[in-house]
């Protein structure tokens, strides 16, 4: 092979999510269920668990292995949570986010209309993994979403108060 390969290679983009789950077979269906995810590909170690998975969601790539504490590679469920959010954009996405429910996916935000000119709902799959759903309903410019987002947060009730030590 004396071709030079391509740096991103063909499908991917420039950023991938790459996903550490606790059992992840259960993972595969449940992203193929609720995101309608296409399994390419499945490599697995000699006990049989999967240690690469590339997944195709719409035009984007998705990889996930399964943890592996002995190698210190933890999912969510292993580490109390997770700070990261991945976003999915989509054509109808009360469809979307509502498959994603139906397969197993727990509500954290309905979908409702945003003040940034998204449909926007968020989801918690069952693997510890946050997922944020939306189409793009209407284009702004910075000074439309910052009067937007000046009156949303006029709208909403005052913080609880955290007493502290």
């Amino acid at each position: 092979m004396s071709e030079q390969a391509n740096a991103v290679p063909e499908g991917f983009h420039t950023l991938t999510p790459h996903l550490t789950v606790r059992d992840a077979d259960k993972a595969l269906e449940f992203y193929k269920n609720a995101l309608g995810a296409e399994v390419l590909h499945v490599a697995r170690m000699p006990d049989g668990k999967v240690m690469h998975a590339s997944l195709r969601v719409g035009d984007s790539m998705l990889m996930l292995n399964e943890e592996a504490p002995e190698y210190g590679t933890l999912s969510p469920l292993s580490t109390g949570g997770t700070g990261v959010t991945i976003h999915i954009y989509t054509k109808n996405v009360d469809e979307a986010f509502n498959r994603a429910v139906s397969a197993g996916a727990q509500v954290k935000m309905p979908v409702m209309d945003q003040f940034w000119g998204d449909r926007y709902g968020l989801v918690a799959d069952p693997f510890g993994h946050k997922w944020s759903i939306a189409t793009h309903t209407k284009d702004m410019s910075p000074e439309e979403m910052q009067g937007a987002q000046d009156e949303a947060m006029a709208k909403m009730p005052p913080a609880a108060v955290k007493k502290t030590a």
